[in-house]
């Protein structure tokens, strides 16, 4: 069998349940992500899977890595801000092995269409870490119109060259995206096969909520993007379905072309949901080590592997996926930066397979702490410690610290361990003033 073509396709700041799939609710339009609905149907949902980190960047760097987040400086801010430009140790190392050079060393071409978000030139940027084009934007979040940054910058980039054009956002990165298989399908024709990574990064649904009848608005919010007075659920459902759309968009062209059934698919979100996301029962949402901040969407499609209609409960975060796609594409990690990630490449085959996958996390904002093995997870936020069964408590409402206080302290142990194996946090990481914080349990 060939190597397969890999798509990864993230959302920004998706909840966990604005997918229909995933009990999400119709909107006053109908229903918000046929498309992945469909998808999931036709392949596999993970109802256990983890973003790396509650907040973009940090999972991003554990997305290209496979690795840990923590073992770079650039992730311990929470996240980069649009104001580190220029900065030589706020971004991924070019030295660095990545998912898209390690396939690009295994015969893959590879793009970036969307989002970056690892740091700014001259020091950093996709073209330097891997990928052989980039479409997209180097900054965390941008107007969907003007294409500027938080800080008024223009921020749309094709190569290392600025690119200006009109169009929301969401479309023109799917249209990119559109455009890249069919010239694959082009490339393949004419030069033989070889294998394609494309990373279609979305900002959507991150704010500011914009849908493409906000076109001719007055500007009350591009001029600030901090500014989070706007939006509605309604809106920033529609966001959702502008991006479900272009997805459907993009396996028509995977359709034209007869690449579906070898096409590897993964869709998710760099973190949990924000102010207008649904993360029924879950608590918690951006910045916060609880459910909502980290369980995110997880839908796998590859119909020449994955049988249709499998529901997975293996527990897996962001840098599993990167260590899965390295596996099935034959890639072989560097030596000297062993991956942290797990494949999951048997439950893929298999729904049913299941293994013991530990979760750690920590966050400097609040100093929070995490730790999910099996059903149990152990908390710490602001000096308060829980421990819950989330397998039968996913809103983590039960905490049974006093009750068992010896699997506390052995997980509390587990933690200390991994966290020791970690760099600590440097003095001068930031948190973002943006994002507030949501349910968090306070005792």
């Amino acid at each position: 069998m060939q190597q397969p073509n890999i798509i990864f396709i993230v959302a920004d700041d998706l909840g966990f349940a604005d997918l229909g799939c995933y009990g999400g609710r119709e909107a006053s339009f109908g229903a918000v992500s046929p498309v992945l609905d469909g998808l999931a149907s036709n392949g596999l949902l993970f109802t256990q899977g983890y973003s790396n980190s509650p907040v973009c960047s940090p999972t991003r760097f554990a997305l290209m890595t496979g690795r840990y987040q923590y073992r770079l400086r650039g992730a311990a801010e929470e996240p980069i801000r649009s104001d580190a430009r220029g900065s030589d140790k706020l971004g991924l190392p070019p030295s660095i092995p990545t998912l898209p050079s390690l396939l690009r060393g295994a015969g893959y071409r590879t793009a970036l269409v969307g989002k970056w978000h690892l740091g700014y030139p001259p020091h950093f940027g996709p073209l330097q870490s891997g990928y052989d084009e980039f479409y997209g934007a180097l900054s965390g979040g941008l107007d969907y119109f003007t294409h500027a940054d938080s800080r008024g910058n223009h921020d749309w980039w094709e190569g290392e060259e600025a690119k200006h054009e009109d169009g929301y956002l969401t479309d023109l990165l799917s249209r990119r995206a559109v455009d890249y298989v069919h010239r694959q399908a082009q490339a393949n024709a004419a030069e033989g096969h070889k294998p394609f990574f494309l990373s279609l990064h979305y900002t959507a649904p991150h704010w500011p909520w914009e849908t493409r009848d906000d076109a001719n608005r007055a500007p009350t919010l591009k001029n600030d993007l901090y500014d989070l007075s706007g939006g509605s659920v309604d809106i920033y459902r529609k966001m959702i379905h502008h991006m479900d759309e272009g997805i459907g968009q993009l396996m028509q062209a995977l359709a034209e072309h007869g690449m579906v059934d070898n096409t590897l698919v993964v869709f998710t979100s760099d973190n949990g949901g924000e102010r207008y996301s649904d993360n029924w029962p879950l608590v918690g949402g951006k910045m916060d080590l609880t459910e909502g901040g980290i369980r995110v969407p997880w839908i796998v499609h590859w119909p020449a592997i994955v049988p249709a209609g499998g529901v997975s409960r293996q527990l897996c975060m962001t840098m599993d996926w990167s260590a899965t796609m390295l596996d099935v594409a034959g890639a072989v990690p560097a030596a000297d930066f062993p991956l942290d990630g797990a494949s999951m490449a048997a439950v893929l085959r298999d729904a049913a397979v299941e293994f013991e996958r530990p979760l750690f996390w920590r966050m400097n904002h609040r100093d929070q702490r995490a730790y999910r093995v099996g059903e149990w997870k152990y908390l710490k936020v602001d000096q308060h410690e829980y421990l819950f069964n989330v397998a039968v408590d996913a809103r983590e409402r039960a905490n049974h610290a006093r009750h068992e206080p010896e699997r506390l302290a052995a997980m509390r142990s587990s933690w200390e361990a991994w966290n020791a194996s970690m760099p600590a946090i440097p003095a001068d990481a930031t948190v973002s003033p943006v994002y507030s914080t949501k349910d968090m349990p306070q005792r």
